[in-house]
């Protein structure tokens, strides 16, 4: 479902921005205290909420209707607040991705001339139309199953195939495109709690394993098949080379 950007940048830009995207990432980030980096167990900052600029709770810690919808607009905003600073340190103007569309139906919404299938959340730009798309339904009881850090993954992943496109990244492979979404999802989150933008509660890191397991394909898929996204084991390890790393453990060139 995903779609090709368009080419509105040279080849040499696009490899200066993505190097420069790394080098803001690496200044802007503050690390661990020492004895917690690479540590996954325990949050880095507890308290289990995103603030907002002026300092606002986004996240209330519950698994109600209002809390799931609450989190996905607090997801989107501090992608949104997280993409744009990235972008402002290379000097280059961020256009943000236009607000998350529920859907609740099968083909329900299109992108292009594609329905969206149920059970699904994607990025769709289809000519001067881009937006992020999730089925209310399931994402609702993934998130009653799994927690509120799995919209926070969410929205990030999808989001992140929008920055592939800001990007001109390319991929052989769909697995390829997928797990470095999975890595800049990393980042994004990774980021934002060392910076203190979003705080975790305890145990919200393995809601975000336990959601990747969620999303995973089938062992027995091959790796090569188009829409492939990859293993568990995959997954797993891709979004927390960046929560770990940053962006700078994201291939982005």
């Amino acid at each position: 479902m995903d779609q090709p950007g368009e080419r509105v940048w040279s080849r040499t830009r696009l490899v200066a921005l993505c190097a420069a995207l790394v080098a803001a990432a690496a200044c802007a980030v503050s690390p661990l205290p020492e004895g917690q980096q690479g540590e996954r167990n325990q949050p880095a900052v507890p308290g289990g909420v995103a603030t907002g600029p002026d300092g606002e709770e986004l996240l209330e810690g519950t698994d109600t209707v209002e809390e799931f919808e609450q989190d996905i607009a607090g997801a989107e905003t501090l992608a949104d607040r997280y993409w744009e600073q990235r972008f402002a340190g290379t000097g280059t103007s961020f256009r943000p991705i236009g607000q998350a569309v529920a859907y609740y139906r099968d083909g329900e919404l299109g992108c292009g001339d594609q329905l969206i299938p149920r059970n699904n959340a994607v990025y769709c730009l289809a000519g001067d139309t881009e937006f992020i798309a999730y089925d209310a339904n399931w994402a609702y009881d993934v998130f009653q199953a799994v927690g509120d850090s799995f919209l926070f993954y969410l929205i990030g992943h999808e989001y992140a195939h929008g920055i592939q496109v800001r990007l001109e990244l390319e991929y052989a492979f769909s697995i390829e495109r997928e797990l470095a979404a999975d890595c800049l999802a990393g980042a994004y989150l990774g980021d934002s709690v060392r910076e203190g933008t979003l705080r975790l509660d305890d145990g919200d890191l393995d809601e975000f394993q336990l959601g990747l397991e969620a999303v995973a394909d089938d062992p027995d898929q091959p790796w090569f098949e188009e829409g492939s996204h990859g293993t568990a084991e995959q997954r797993i390890a891709a979004f927390f080379r960046g929560y770990d790393g940053s962006l700078a453990g994201c291939d982005l060139t």
